[in-house]
């Protein structure tokens, strides 16, 4: 556990508490180093009353002693959020942003000479196992890198990138999770219409699903290779799959990805 570093989070919406979450239940920061602003006083008292750190409509009092500062707002939100806490920022702070199409560029303009790192996370960080794509600016060195991967991996994985993968990766694994559990919905359907017990068919979906993301994780072969291997000839699996891919499931899975990443670039557009 850290005690030398000091978190500010603007923003109080749902990746906002699953970076909070993640760093609370990981132990990574104790509570009473983390601070947040939310314009919402009812979101405050939930966020104070579920985690134990501080909450609050405004930052003013706690913007001067943090050494990061998480910008967690909506994309509409982001100019006005930069403006109103770059003069009050100590020299050295980290700017770590998770805002989507908010480029390195125009936050080094908000807060120049500030270390800038630009980050994707996804939602499963509330329960430890997110996933973190980040880019450093120009100013953040391995130093800075290190601090934001504490805070990002505190509850799931991190990997650097460009930052020009940004929007793939937003369009991949920031709105994956919304993929996942529209086919994760979708096989418990298929389970109750089979016969079984929605909760008995929730059970199944949700481990199966589970389980077969940590054999790719943990494997040494492709997806393509444990799905051919879980695919006996003339089987009831090769039989479930013949149906997906007359469907165009693979095909509306790949345009997903590709239509969320363009939006990441709109939102980057302006």
């Amino acid at each position: 556990m850290r005690d030398d570093i000091q978190i500010g989070i603007i923003g109080g919406g749902a990746m906002a508490e699953a970076l909070t979450a993640g760093m609370v239940h990981a132990g990574t920061l104790p509570p009473s180093q983390i601070s947040v602003s939310e314009h919402k006083a009812m979101r405050c008292d939930e966020l104070m009353h579920r985690y134990g750190v501080h909450a609050q409509v405004g930052a003013e009092s706690f913007l001067p002693r943090i050494s990061v500062l998480i910008l967690a707002v909506k994309p509409a939100a982001a100019a006005a959020a930069m403006r109103e806490t770059a003069p009050l920022l100590k020299k050295g702070a980290l700017i770590l942003s998770i805002v989507a199409g908010l480029t390195i560029a125009e936050i080094e303009a908000a807060y120049p000479q500030h270390p800038v790192i630009r980050a994707m996370p996804n939602t499963p960080l509330a329960v430890g196992a997110g996933m973190s794509a980040y880019a450093r600016g120009m100013y953040a060195d391995t130093a800075y890198s290190s601090t934001a991967e504490m805070v990002l991996g505190s509850a799931g994985r991190t990997i650097e990138v460009h930052e020009s993968d940004l929007d793939a990766v937003t369009g991949l694994s920031g709105s994956g999770p919304a993929y996942a559990f529209l086919i994760l919905e979708a096989l418990v359907e298929g389970g109750v219409a089979a016969g079984l017990k929605r909760e008995t068919a929730s059970v199944l979906a949700a481990q199966t699903l589970l389980g077969a993301a940590q054999m790719a994780l943990t494997s040494k072969q492709s997806p393509a290779d444990l799905r051919a291997a879980v695919t006996s000839p003339a089987g009831t699996t090769a039989a479930g799959l013949r149906v997906m891919e007359h469907a165009g499931v693979r095909s509306a899975l790949i345009e997903a990805v590709l239509a969320g990443a363009e939006r990441s670039r709109e939102l980057g557009r302006g």
